[in-house]
């Protein structure tokens, strides 16, 4: 069996933090990491102990949620909280970082920033990130890997389709079935 990359170790990290947020309009997970060791992680949703968004609803302002903070902010706050330095530091998102987050990234040191998904990638946060000599790069989480049955789902799911052809199944209706098939195993 083959190990995962390290940027697919903490990206998958990313968005299982993600998973923890209280955002109703986009889950997203940061993961910071110094010398290939995490620091700090956080998610999108409201203070500690505070109301959140899967509870009342978001509260919009501007078209922003203003109830949540954001999840690179948390991490970088959760290194602020228990002083652990940022400087030279890499963050995993799952998104692209707003250009409050980038301006946030940017000031505390961090030096990559990798991101799964584009999200309103910003013009000006993209110049920020190069003015800062910041190095971005999309990493998308490979979700196949996580799954260390894959290899046999999709050769079972081969196989049958194949049997359903041998059966004489209407050509559209396997044509769907196939692009149903792909769809469940390339979406993330």
């Amino acid at each position: 069996m083959e190990r995962i990359s390290w940027h697919q170790y903490f990206m998958a990290q990313s968005h299982l933090l993600a998973l923890r947020s209280t955002c109703t309009r986009l889950m997203v997970g940061a993961t910071i990491v110094r010398d290939k060791r995490i620091i700090a992680g956080g998610y999108n949703g409201a203070i500690s102990g505070g109301v959140h968004c899967i509870d009342e609803g978001c509260y919009v302002i501007d078209n922003h949620c203003v109830r949540t903070i954001h999840a690179e902010i948390n991490a970088l706050l959760q290194c602020a909280k228990f002083g652990v330095a940022t400087e030279g530091a890499e963050v995993y998102v799952t998104h692209f970082p707003c250009l409050n987050c980038c301006k946030a990234l940017i000031q505390a040191g961090i030096k990559k920033v990798y991101y799964a998904t584009d999200y309103k990638n910003h013009p000006y946060a993209i110049e920020l990130f190069d003015q800062a000599g910041v190095e971005v790069r999309q990493v998308e989480l490979e979700e196949m890997i996580l799954d260390r049955h894959s290899e046999d789902k999709l050769r079972f799911t081969a196989d049958l389709l194949g049997r359903l052809e041998q059966l004489g199944l209407d050509s559209e209706e396997l044509k769907q079935l196939k692009e149903k098939a792909n769809q469940l195993y390339t979406s993330s």
